[in-house]
């Protein structure tokens, strides 16, 4: 557990990697997950590195796969995820799977052209089927032997002057169903009028070969009469997307062309039913070998992206490479380069050293299941600089306490407790199923957090006495109410009882109050009308002693921070101060809160002066007035010694400190290295140390200049920064001025215990009074029924508002509470995060390639 309090101790070191070996030993080092390579060609383009070509090979195999992919989703055919991970495949065996993949890709091209065109054929010959019936229909319509009688009728065979009836042209086809009524229109318009149109839908929808949609259209057939509207017409089909397909004049001869279609159509159906059943057998296959081949292709990418990080050596024969690690780890890292190198066949064996630097190492905190929730928590605030003390091991227990003291409730954080138990208790199931949703999977990750927050807030539900509004009578109260013969303190009949509607219980009077409740709050208070004025003064103490408690912790924190860094002036002229400057005042107050409660009982209680106008009166040095009595001997001197203390720590942490630091370094100057004509004078850097200097400042300036790579001398790289009063003064003052005030409002801003308690009691109280009150109160079948419904809307309310939205908002304040007012005393959060490389987090996509 003592990485947890610390993160982990972190190395720079340096990997010699023969060219044949280079491969299998990245792979080796991606399975375990526990170096961070550094680029160490930051100059030289992406397009033009060593393995670009071997990443575009990948980066197509990928393309083809998420292809083969997209093609089986269509198919609506189930991808298998057996959860294997396969073993990343040698660079030999990458023409394999270009073929595989080739062959795949273009199998399934050719099937989908083909089964495009036969469904294109089909959809034609589906359409002049319906077009062939339906204008079968229309001319029967027109032939009708009544129509043709009373055109006879019309005209007198006898007349001389008689014209032979006009023969008219017509064109069909088939039209989107919803284009029909501006495609009559524009016939209207355009054509005058001299057109007949006649459209009949078709029942049953017919599929878009192109895009496998359903849609649905009409035949139609125009009656017209000379080659001009016949062209007109024609261009009106052609604007409005309509097919026209040919219909004989002759019923014989449309009987005879549907018959043929309709023997067309069969043969081609069976085609397409073997088309169609082969594409299946094909994806069905691709299906259960597809999540493999998609992890290979891109352990593959990334260990090339990988070695495009590295250098490589004149004779072309060694790559090198720098990477981050745990110097925990380095037997296990050593071990992962035996394997690869075996792996790969090579009998020069890999070389890890250690190099020494002044760079500052990555962030690295160790985690499990159970910390990642709290370590997440830490890291949303900031990353912490190197080594310095983690909150999350602490926050493990205040989190989830100051988050039950805000939302104390037996029943609810039974509820709670439950719904985390069965996430917990169930995991492995609900992490196979690898479900999507984001408020699921946020709420997933932080399960161990739920479920210490509702174990706390079944404790401080038992401390409040509170399950869903109601007070739980275990014990008894201790408070006697019964009226007794000879009970000398309450002289009260049953008339008395039923004739007044409060009672005043004196704690004074003998044989009222027993003695104090065994755990938690009295019962009695949840019937008292002064109910919220005991548990406002309480709550309020409460907050104010656990709030100057959790700062009081955070400041000690700092001081392991100072010892470790080996800062003796950060402790002299910080930790000391501040330490003093908040224990003299507000670890005063509560000190006296504890004296107060220890000191007066209830007898003596009216007695007890205010301690909010006491500790007001001690900073104003007010001590003249005769209403407000001392709480004990000695009170006035001891409290303007507190006052005097404090404020003499304001100068240390806001000049001194300052000065200190500005003496160290002009007595560093006098004292520093000085170099004339080569020669090493006075306490500068040694030989080792100055090719360290050298390597650092070489790999910053190629990081910030990479065309000019210029080698600095050893003496001027260990030159320190020059050291600027003005804003070394700033900044202390900013930093003791933000302290100081802090003291005071972040003090003040732990009453949010006090006030998100009160809010969640009285909203429960509210929701039972307004909901489950009407229920009960009927009677009877009737009675029964009205509960049921009643308790299902209370049900709904208690899980929406009380649990998820008075939950997320006390899980709110509680996140403030540690990220402003406790982490802010020992943690600084401007460091970096280790980023290993791991083809887990690369398979999740939790990383950027």
């Amino acid at each position: 557990m003592g990485e947890l309090f610390r993160s982990e101790e972190m190395t720079l070191a340096q990997l010699f990697l023969q060219s044949e070996a280079a491969y299998c030993c990245v792979s080796e080092l991606g399975e375990i997950g526990m170096v961070q390579f550094r680029d160490l060609n930051p100059d030289v383009n992406v397009f033009q590195r060593k393995f670009v070509n071997e990443v575009r090979r990948c980066e197509e195999m990928d393309r083809k796969l998420r292809f083969v992919e997209k093609e089986i989703k269509r198919a609506n055919i189930a991808i298998t995820d057996t959860g294997e991970n396969p073993e990343v495949p040698f660079p030999r065996d990458m023409i394999d799977l270009e073929a595989t993949f080739e062959k795949l890709e273009n199998e399934l091209k050719e099937i989908n052209t083909n089964q495009e065109a036969l469904k294109k054929n089909f959809l034609e010959l589906t359409e002049l089927k319906h077009i062939l019936h339906r204008t079968q229909q229309f001319f029967n319509e027109m032939e009708d032997p009544s129509l043709l009688e009373e055109s006879s009728i019309l005209l007198d065979p006898n007349e001389p002057n008689r014209v032979a009836p006009l023969r008219l042209g017509f064109v069909a086809g088939v039209i989107g169903r919803e284009r029909i009524p501006t495609f009559e229109r524009m016939l209207w318009r355009v054509c005058r009028g001299n057109v007949f149109l006649r459209q009949a839908n078709i029942e049953d929808p017919l599929e878009d070969p192109t895009s496998g949609d359903q849609v649905y259209k009409s035949v139609f057939i125009i009656f017209f009469q000379g080659d001009q509207l016949k062209n007109r017409v024609k261009k009106i089909c052609e604007g409005f997307r309509a097919t026209l397909y040919p219909c004989p004049e002759t019923p014989q001869e449309r009987k005879e062309m549907l018959a043929g279609v309709n023997a067309r159509i069969d043969d081609l159906q069976m085609v397409l039913n073997q088309t169609e059943d082969h594409r299946q057998r094909v994806l069905q296959a691709a299906a259960k070998t597809v999540r493999v081949w998609f992890i290979k292709v891109r352990k593959m990418k990334a260990i090339y992206h990988t070695l495009n990080l590295c250098n490589i050596d004149v004779t072309q024969k060694c790559l090198i490479a720098e990477v981050w690690c745990p110097v925990s780890d380095l037997d296990s890292i050593q071990f992962a380069l035996r394997r690869g190198t075996e792996k790969s066949g090579s009998n020069v064996p890999s070389i890890l050293n250690r190099m020494q630097t002044k760079q500052t190492p990555p962030t690295y905190n160790k985690t499990n299941k159970f910390t990642s929730g709290f370590q997440n928590i830490v890291d949303a605030y900031g990353i912490g600089n190197y080594r310095e003390m983690n909150p999350a091991p602490y926050t493990i227990i205040t989190f989830p306490f100051l988050f039950a003291v805000m939302f104390g409730d037996l029943g609810h954080g039974t509820l709670m407790t439950c719904a985390a138990l069965y996430l917990v208790l169930r995991e492995s199931r609900l992490m196979a199923q690898k479900n999507d949703n984001e408020i699921f999977s946020m709420v997933f990750a932080g399960r161990y957090i739920i479920l210490l927050m509702g174990i706390f807030s079944v404790y401080t539900g038992i401390i409040y006495n509170d399950c869903f509004s109601k007070s739980l009578n275990v014990f008894g109260s201790g408070w006697s109410v019964r009226p007794m013969f000879g009970n000398k303190g309450a002289n009260w009949t049953f008339d008395t009882l039923s004739g007044n509607a409060a009672l005043q219980l004196d704690p004074a009077v003998e044989g009222v109050f027993n003695g104090p409740y065994p755990i938690g709050i009295d019962p009695i208070w949840s019937i008292s009308i002064n109910k919220l004025t005991f548990l406002n003064s309480f709550k309020m103490k409460m907050s104010i002693i656990l709030g100057v408690i959790h700062m009081l912790f955070g400041v000690t924190l700092s001081l392991f921070n100072h010892l470790y860094f080996k800062k003796p002036l950060n402790i002299y002229l910080g930790f000391i101060p501040e330490i003093v400057f908040m224990s003299s005042l507000f670890g005063y107050l509560v000190i006296l809160v504890f004296f107060k409660w220890v000191s007066y009982d209830a007898r003596t209680s009216m007695e007890a002066p205010s301690l909010l106008i006491s500790f007001i009166n001690m900073f104003l040095f007010s001590y003249n007035d005769p209403t407000i009595k001392p709480l004990y001997r000695g009170q006035m001197g001891l409290q303007i010694f507190l006052v005097l203390i404090a404020l003499a720590c304001v100068p240390c942490m806001l000049v001194v400190k300052t000065l200190v630091l500005r003496s160290e370094y002009l007595w560093r100057k006098r004292l520093g290295t000085q170099n004339f004509g080569g020669i090493r004078v006075g306490n500068g850097p040694t030989e080792d140390e100055a090719e360290i200097i050298q390597h650092d400042q070489l790999a910053q300036q190629t990081e910030e200049e990479p065309e000019s790579c210029v080698l600095l001398p050893a003496f001027k790289a260990q030159e320190e920064e020059e050291f600027n009063f003005a804003d070394m003064a700033v900044h202390q003052a900013i930093h003791t001025i933000e302290y100081c005030l802090g003291c005071i409002s972040n003090t003040a801003s732990y009453l949010r215990l006090w006030a998100l308690s009160l809010a969640h009691a009285q909203l429960s109280e509210v929701l039972w009074s307004m909901v489950m009150r009407v229920g009960l109160s009927t009677k009877g079948f009737a009675g029964f029924i009205v509960v049921s419904l009643v308790f299902f809307f209370f049900a709904v309310l208690t899980v929406t508002i009380l649990l998820i939205m008075e939950g997320l908002s006390a899980f709110l304040h509680a996140l403030r509470l540690h990220w402003v007012e406790f982490q802010n005393k020992f943690y600084t959060g401007q460091g970096f995060k280790f980023l290993p490389f791991t083809f887990e987090s690369i398979l999740d996509g939790r990383c950027e390639e």
